[in-house]
């Protein structure tokens, strides 16, 4: 809760939590980046399979954090739930760091991780809002730093992690060289805690109401055990795929319901939005579903069907770890964001900035232009294998398209939304959210590689195969992004601004 004449300045609040965030992120995408192929050369389990488990625990990733949310705005408080957060991620990891094999132990520390993500996400950008309430000048700004903490880290960290992986493993053995991996990425939690302890008083005067009273016991003990029934239920969903399939579809008939129930008891004046909000939360839905290809069907072709060597006019620049390559995600956000916030500015001062609804538009071009980049690279194959420049020029792509689309989502069901559905709606949203990262986990097992197939000619027509379809999907979502142009147009001048929207959803959160 902000107060005027705050004791220390926003700027050094805000680098307290920038700071947490970005060893969180670190310590998120640390482990992303190893976990499906972890799961493939440690656990034995086949690509489909691996697929599926790390898409369930990604939909309940980003589900989790609008139960996180309340928690800390009417139970325990935004800063104690932030931290708890931090602490239950540690420990997640600090489960994968177990030298073992077991995957009953992996289904428990991702039930942890979830659990864990929940309480710290929302609550970290609420903190972030708070910090800047009423100043609304440089709240935008602050937002655009904070996303760069995300994506500082998680470069570091997609770097960092596959190396440790292989430098642990070559001198020591290859078991403790994963775990390993998976242990740097508990030290960046308790790095970012450390840091909290020595900077926490400059947040004592930010949170929600429920951050100034005394912790009420029954409260934590509730939270405590919902959170421990949270982690087995998580674990449950993991290790069987039926009751993870049953439950995506359980969710997606919940939102189609929601949407259903809050068109019919709307009144006439608001059914056009929430129509058009429909629309939009499919075409986020399909945005995601290519996203998740980065830790499945992308990675793993990274694997079988990339040459990892970097070369310039044949002169050999470096080498990178297959998984490393992820890492060309975060990357091009960071070179892209600047230059797209110049273009717009721009724009802006000519009086020519695009509407979102065209932004929408384009960034589902550019991601469908991206994955068809990948069967132009395969034509110049040699031996199955495509040139590492044609991963940098597709994720390039598929970055500009995630920074056009993904994060205009809730920001633009905020603006068609009525003010009164809002919260149960971000509810919805990011539910929706989560069943796409299941979906996407789905659609790469069309990538799926027989057993008997090794030779990378004929994984390679497998991929491409993929990426072509989902090149063709992307321009199905171009087509009717522009198709709904006029309709979005319309709203959006027949809609004030009437409330601030929703913090944008990137591709982390």
């Amino acid at each position: 809760m902000a107060i005027q004449n705050p004791p220390v300045s926003q700027t050094r609040s805000f680098s307290t939590v920038f700071l947490i965030e970005m060893w969180e992120r670190f310590g998120f995408y640390g482990m992303q980046v190893l976990m499906v192929t972890y799961m493939m050369k440690k656990l034995g389990f086949v690509d489909s399979k691996a697929n599926l488990v790390w898409g369930a625990a990604a939909a309940l990733i980003y589900a989790t954090p609008a139960i996180g949310g309340w928690v800390g705005d009417k139970l325990i408080g935004t800063r104690r739930t932030m931290i708890t957060g931090a602490i239950v991620l540690a420990l997640g990891y600090a489960m994968l760091w177990i030298p073992s094999n077991n995957p009953t132990l992996l289904y428990c520390a991702l039930g942890v991780i979830v659990v864990g993500n929940g309480f710290f996400k929302p609550n970290a950008g609420n903190l972030v809002r708070k910090i800047y309430e009423g100043d609304d000048t440089r709240i935008d700004s602050a937002f655009t730093i904070y996303y760069m903490a995300v994506n500082i880290g998680s470069m570091v960290s997609m770097t960092a992690t596959p190396w440790i992986r292989n430098y642990v493993g070559e001198h020591y053995g290859d078991a403790l060289g994963w775990h390993t991996a998976f242990g740097s990425c508990a030290i960046g939690l308790l790095l970012g805690l450390g840091n909290y302890v020595l900077m926490h008083r400059t947040l004592a005067h930010i949170g929600s109401p429920a951050d100034e009273k005394p912790l009420s016991l029954g409260r934590v003990a509730a939270v405590l055990v919902a959170s421990v029934a949270m982690v087995f239920i998580a674990a449950a969903i993991l290790q069987s795929l039926s009751i993870a399939k049953g439950a995506v579809i359980l969710a997606g008939v919940v939102i189609l319901g929601i949407f259903a129930y809050l068109i019919w008891i709307s009144q006439k004046s608001e059914r056009a939005g929430l129509i058009a909000a429909l629309v939009l939360t499919v075409q986020t839905i399909f945005f995601f579903i290519f996203y998740a290809q980065m830790a499945t069907s992308l990675n793993l072709f990274a694997q079988n069907n990339v040459n990892l060597s970097f070369e310039m006019f044949g002169v050999h620049l470096f080498t990178w770890i297959p998984e490393q390559y992820q890492n060309l995600n975060a990357i091009w956000i960071v070179i892209l964001s600047p230059v797209l916030v110049f273009i717009y500015n721009g724009l802006g001062r000519a009086g020519k900035d695009p509407s979102v609804a065209f932004k929408f538009a384009l960034g589902f071009a550019a991601v469908a232009v991206g994955f068809f980049m990948y069967g132009l690279g395969a034509m110049s194959a040699v031996d199955g294998q495509v040139s590492s420049w044609t991963m940098i020029w597709g994720y390039g792509l598929y970055s500009l398209g995630e920074l056009l689309v993904s994060g205009l989502g809730l920001a633009m069901i905020a603006r068609y939304v009525p003010a009164r559905m809002g919260g149960f709606m971000m509810g919805a949203y990011y539910v929706a959210v989560g069943i796409s990262q299941y979906l996407g986990s789905v659609v790469a097992n069309l990538a799926s590689i027989p057993e008997h197939i090794s030779n990378p000619v004929e994984s390679l027509s497998i991929y491409i195969s993929l990426f072509n379809k989902l090149g063709f999907v992307g321009i199905a979502c171009t087509v009717v992004a522009v198709v709904m142009l006029p309709l979005m147009n319309k709203l959006s001048a027949s809609h004030a601004e009437s409330r601030t929207p929703l913090p944008a959803v990137h591709s982390e959160e």
